[in-house]
């Protein structure tokens, strides 16, 4: 489902006289559906780097990323936000929504783009909001007003809407009570049973041996620290 072959990355710091600042070489990586592949290595080792690589927020240098028949590397915008509506969800640690809309509308959002009946969605969200344990009174709330735990939790609920093929997960466990974080784990656990495809950063190293089938360190793929 994910597939990386030779995967290099630079960057060009135009304001230093365009000094081109290698980070990732090499990088091969693949994961089968239900399979959930741990990110690790040092901070700065470039994990947080190839998770926005794989998504597209980061433009390749070399290499392939396929992710369900897509190359993420050579795709057009319109394939990428194709791609993200229907195959690959992200869970990142910050919730990014526009202002104003309910927090229902928010967690339903991802199931109403690829045509899932509103009510459907709505109850799915619902769903998942009581699971979070975000009190039903904040339903109707943006979620831009809540504190950070309660915002983390909705952003889970968010991108755990769509049974999405392919995942990426951000620490989701971080700063999460023992409550909400077993949740977390669950569905996380269901998401592999169901044939998903997870690419994960885990500082929870708990967590992290829970869920995950395999470790890759990926102080491998950067220069100047691979051994």
């Amino acid at each position: 489902m994910i597939q990386i072959e030779n995967l290099s990355k630079q960057f060009v710091l135009h304001n230093q006289g365009d000094a081109v600042i290698p980070v990732m070489e090499g990088a091969s990586l693949t994961v089968k559906p239900g399979e959930c592949v741990a990110l690790i290595g040092a901070s700065g080792a470039g994990k947080s780097t190839l998770m926005r690589m794989i998504y597209g927020n980061y433009l390749a240098n070399g290499g392939t990323i396929r992710v369900g028949g897509v190359d993420v590397a050579s795709a057009e915008p319109r394939e990428i936000l194709a791609l993200r509506r229907e195959v690959l969800g992200y869970v990142s640690q910050f919730l990014r929504v526009v202002p104003r809309v309910p927090t229902l509308d928010v967690v339903a959002e991802p199931l109403l783009a690829v045509g899932v009946d509103i009510d459907v969605a709505r109850n799915r969200a619902r769903d998942l909001l009581a699971q979070l344990n975000i009190p039903e009174r904040l339903w109707a709330l943006s979620p831009t007003t809540f504190s950070g735990g309660e915002q983390q939790r909705v952003n889970i609920a968010r991108g755990f809407a769509h049974e999405f093929p392919a995942m990426l997960l951000d620490e989701p466990t971080a700063s999460l009570d023992a409550v909400n974080r077993e949740v977390v784990l669950r569905l996380i656990e269901q998401a592999k049973a169901r044939g998903a495809a997870i690419v994960g950063i885990f500082h929870d190293e708990a967590a992290r041996d829970r869920v995950c089938d395999r470790q890759v360190d990926v102080t491998g793929f950067t220069p100047g620290l691979a051994a």
